[in-house]
């Protein structure tokens, strides 16, 4: 009895291979080429997105580092101009200076002509010279005057040596051929001086 039973229940199959059932479980798909596109999975639509997202801010970037690049150039430009103004004024003050030292030697020169004395001329040029060196002085220019001071090379221009037979005068200022002038700390020109060196005694 169990054996007619179990033959009389139907038997029921269900194949899994992929080309039998197509039809089936691509019934209400369009088949390729007929405009089905194949769907793009979650992660790279959300890659795509960040990707896009990221460029943008490059873009951001990118141009706010042009803009500051050339707000850089403009100011560049600009203080470069007004350091040449700067300079050009500064140049012109003190040429309309000098024209003042040049009219006071003017009239020295004339009253020389003028004057039967000669410390007449003398006095008027002693006056321009202290003039032009008060004038100096105002644009922060120092004379050098090292006379009897020890020879200093950062300041002084040895032209020439004199010998000397005395130790404490070696390496002395002896004289000054021309004076030397700084402008603030630095040097704008070294005295040019002779200095005294002592003569080595070979006699021995």
């Amino acid at each position: 009895m169990s054996d007619e039973r179990e033959a009389d229940v139907p038997l029921k199959v269900i194949d899994r291979r992929w080309w039998v059932n197509k039809d089936e479980s691509d019934a209400g798909t369009p088949a390729p080429g007929e405009g089905w596109r194949p769907g793009k999975p979650t992660y790279v639509e959300e890659l795509e997105r960040q990707l896009a997202e990221k460029d943008r801010l490059l873009q951001d970037t990118m141009a706010k580092y042009r803009d500051a690049a050339r707000e850089f150039d403009d100011a560049r430009a600009r203080a470069r101009r007004d350091v040449t103004k700067e300079v050009e004024r500064g140049r012109r003050l003190f040429l309309a200076e000098m024209l003042e030292v040049a009219d006071n030697l003017d009239r020295a020169l004339e009253a020389g002509r003028t004057s039967s004395t000669p410390d007449t001329l003398l006095q008027g040029i002693e006056l321009v010279r202290r003039q032009f060196l008060a004038k100096l002085d105002g644009f922060g220019v120092k004379r050098i005057d090292p006379l009897g001071d020890r020879f200093d090379p950062s300041t002084h221009d040895a032209i020439t040596v004199v010998p000397t037979a005395e130790p404490a005068q070696d390496g002395i200022v002896c004289g000054v051929l021309a004076p030397g002038y700084l402008v603030g700390d630095e040097v704008l020109r070294p005295a040019r001086v002779a200095v005294t060196r002592l003569e080595s005694d070979d006699r021995g």
